[in-house]
């Protein structure tokens, strides 16, 4: 069996945009005409151009090439261009190109993934959300406690349990800093309200995108400690396991972290500095689904659990099922909501969401087929980035 050929999409994710403006997604050829898809996550640079790079890396190290042999494929990648270190830009491109040979692979064999990677572990996965906005509200469900714990309710009335939200406010390329003590009250607030509105029927979730110093994000950290939450995500920026280290040691919270890292070694430097309870890989950045079970294991050496990080299209969703149906050390998935609307309409088949909970397909490969012909429909024409941060201090 050999790679024969790549298509790569760039859809337009219409207004209000869960999961970024866009998602960038590959579709592998064999000679025997099986195909694979896969898809990069937030690959900082136009999203065309990203396609591009797609492109030039299946035609220099793929093509021809045995889908089978992940584990060459990679190592070629990873040492492209004399790199050979944990590059996100590349690791994104060779992410999607890494799920898709899997797609392949599974389609032949007739399998699920997760059953060439060890076997179903999980019956069902327990999923969580982000508080959305809604069209029509009167006030920023990001910024209103009183309104996000009203939404809160909703989702739990849906049957989430657990509910994840960031008060702290903006990031910036400038961060981290010390909260301002209105932001303070402001999570404070949030947390009271939402532990309120929920009681004990859902867990919940403190996101910020690594807004803080070390010394910031334990003072906000020793002001939600009674609210007992799930997690403390991302505290500090991702350039530093051991300031993250220092608020794993300060704080009673769990610390949750990866999304903006990638590869086994960004891992090993986070888990050997006591830094995390929770690894949130991304499998569209992280290197792939081969790498994101290498890092579920190293993680379950130190009784870290991992919930896969989603905010972006649904076939990074279908490979984080994989991972996580097959992973011991299984804690959460991140859902966008109920994986309804846009997120089901590129699909052939949606993912499937019962009360709470992601039921892992059996047909073969990642159990997702894009359909081609919506997704033509929907295009992305613009050049703004998948996310954005301020870009000058607050």
């Amino acid at each position: 069996m050999k790679l024969t050929d790549i298509a790569t999409y760039v859809v337009g994710n219409p207004p209000p945009h869960y999961g970024g403006r866009y998602f960038v997604f590959v579709r592998l050829t064999t000679d025997g005409n099986v195909a694979g898809v896969g898809e990069a996550y937030c690959v900082p640079f136009e999203p065309h151009l990203v396609a591009k790079m797609i492109e030039d890396v299946f035609a220099r190290y793929l093509q021809g090439e045995d889908p089978h042999n992940i584990e060459r494929i990679w190592r070629r990648v990873y040492s492209a261009g004399f790199t050979q270190h944990p590059d996100l830009t590349l690791m994104g491109v060779l992410s999607a190109l890494e799920m898709a040979c899997w797609d392949i692979i599974g389609k032949e064999a007739g399998q699920p993934v997760y059953n060439l990677l060890g076997g179903r572990v999980h019956e069902r996965l327990r999923s969580y959300t982000y508080i959305y906005a809604r069209p029509g509200d009167k006030t920023d469900v990001y910024q209103d406690p009183e309104l996000s714990a009203e939404r809160a309710v909703e989702y739990v009335r849906q049957g989430f349990t657990a509910i994840k939200f960031d008060p702290v406010g903006p990031y910036t390329a400038f961060d981290g800093r010390q909260l301002s003590l209105a932001a303070l009250d402001l999570s404070e607030k949030f947390c009271r309200l939402l532990r309120e509105a929920v009681g004990t029927t859902a867990d919940l979730l403190f996101g910020t995108h690594g807004q803080m110093t070390a010394a910031g994000a334990i003072r906000l950290a020793r002001r939600l400690e009674r609210y007992e939450p799930l997690w403390f995500e991302e505290p500090v920026p991702p350039d530093a396991p051991e300031e993250m280290a220092r608020v794993a040691r300060g704080t009673t919270i769990p610390i949750a972290t990866g999304e903006r890292l990638a590869t086994k070694y960004d891992f090993h430097r986070l888990l050997a500095a006591g830094a995390a309870a929770i690894l949130q890989m991304n499998l569209g950045r992280v290197g792939g689904i081969l790498e994101a079970k290498k890092i579920a294991a190293m993680a379950e050496v130190h009784h870290v659990q991992i919930a896969p990080h989603l905010y972006c299209g649904p076939v990074v969703g279908a490979a984080n099922i994989q991972l996580a149906t097959c992973s011991p050390n299984f804690l959460i998935q991140e859902s966008i909501e109920r994986w309804q609307g846009f997120h089901a309409d590129i699909l052939q088949q949606p993912i499937r969401w019962e009360e709470g909970y992601i039921v892992p397909p059996t047909e073969p490969g990642l159990g997702v087929e894009l359909d081609l012909a919506f997704i033509a429909k929907h295009p992305y024409t613009g050049t703004m980035l998948h996310l954005d941060m301020a870009d000058r201090p607050l």
